[in-house]
């Protein structure tokens, strides 16, 4: 037990002795979780809006002015023709077209019925799928009230019922993004920030020639890898700390769960991520390749674990890859926890997974660290 607190506070000592290694850990993942959470969103906003109007009437102006109210869409100008509209989305000044088609109102008036014309720029599939809607709930909007404006009292009376759908929307009442990405991005830095740190310590320790000096003491081998790694645990603990105290005072974060069931979950995952970087740093001989394998283990990581895409949406081969991803468990939890307010039964299987998974990893990385004696 001496010794295990002698190596700890020796790796607090070097770790503060470090004045690259402290930006890294405690101002580095502040400005991410700030930067990231208000970047890294799938909302589409500030659409760029043209529009060709070929009836000039008060109907059609006012089905534009509908577009240029909403807080999506940015109407820039009025085609006069086809081609100019055309050339402005190939060079990607405009991103939705609205085809207005000439007689729109007189149409409208005697047919009760017409067309619309709408082309989108569909380079990023799932933005235009997202301004498609936007489109459809105007015009949509924009029809019904069309009913009461145009329509005869004898023409409305024959019209079928309008149901109105309520929504009621649960964990994320405001629909805000950042609710859903804050706590995915706080997962992502805790990941990231101690793989890093726990992988590049050993091989730091081989580089400068002090692993062999260790090597040969009477030191035995979990208490010299319970020593190095537990500083890192603290220390992804107190990120954890700090990302929630952020998420909460800067983006308001709902926390409707337990705190402590948080901390201990991410207790036994801070441990899968320590076990993966000994693990690494046991087969590497420096920084840049312990950095470098980690890197290419946590982007698979981060794609495949819910963060910014859904699992549901990926093929079937994909989702059983995603069960042996620690990283998704960890997002579920945190976004279970945080904005559900689950209990420890709900989030068992997951905390069975990982903790299963950080028994093996760390499991081989005890058995593949040489220690000579």
């Amino acid at each position: 037990m001496k010794t295990i607190l002698y190596i700890v506070q020796k790796e607090f000592k070097q770790i503060f002795r470090n004045k690259g290694m402290l930006p890294i850990i405690f101002v580095m993942p502040i400005l991410q979780l700030v930067i990231l959470s208000n970047a890294a969103t799938f909302e589409v906003k500030n659409i760029k809006f043209g529009y060709i109007d070929n009836d000039h009437t008060s109907t059609s102006r006012a089905l534009v002015e509908r577009f240029d109210a909403s807080t999506y869409f940015n109407v820039l100008t009025d085609f006069p023709s086809e081609a100019l509209a055309s050339a402005a989305m190939l060079n990607g000044e405009v991103d939705v077209l609205l085809h207005i088609p000439p007689y729109f109102e007189r149409d409208l008036q005697k047919e009760k019925y017409n067309n619309l014309g709408v082309t989108i720029n569909a380079i990023d599939g799932a933005a235009a799928g997202v301004e498609n809607v936007y489109v459809t709930q105007i015009v949509q909007r924009f029809n019904q009230n069309l009913k009461i404006d145009l329509f005869q009292v004898s023409d409305q009376e024959i019209q079928p019922i309008n149901i109105e759908t309520i929504p009621l929307f649960w964990y994320n009442e405001t629909l805000n993004y950042k609710t859903f990405m804050v706590p995915g991005i706080l997962v992502l830095l805790v990941t990231m920030i101690t793989l890093f740190l726990s992988g590049m310590n050993i091989v730091r320790e081989k580089e400068i020639g002090t692993l062999e000096q260790i090597n040969v003491t009477p030191i035995k081998k979990r208490e010299f890898i319970i020593g190095k790694l537990f500083p890192f645990w603290i220390l992804g603990v107190g990120l954890l700390t700090v990302g929630l105290v952020l998420a909460k005072v800067i983006f308001h974060i709902p926390m409707v769960g337990s705190l402590p069931l948080m901390y201990l979950y991410t207790s036994i995952y801070i441990l899968v991520v320590l076990g993966i970087g000994l693990f690494i740093s046991n087969f590497t001989e420096t920084q840049q390749q312990a950095m470098f394998i980690s890197w290419f283990f946590i982007v698979i990581f981060i794609l495949m674990s819910g963060l910014f895409t859904p699992i549901e949406s990926m093929p079937n081969w994909a989702q059983i890859i995603t069960q042996f991803n620690p990283i998704r468990y960890f997002v579920e939890v945190m976004r279970m926890v945080m904005l559900k307010g689950s209990e420890f039964m709900d989030i068992l299987p997951q905390l069975f997974k990982t903790l299963l998974y950080a028994i093996i990893m760390n499991g081989l990385a005890i058995w593949s660290y040489k220690k000579t004696t």
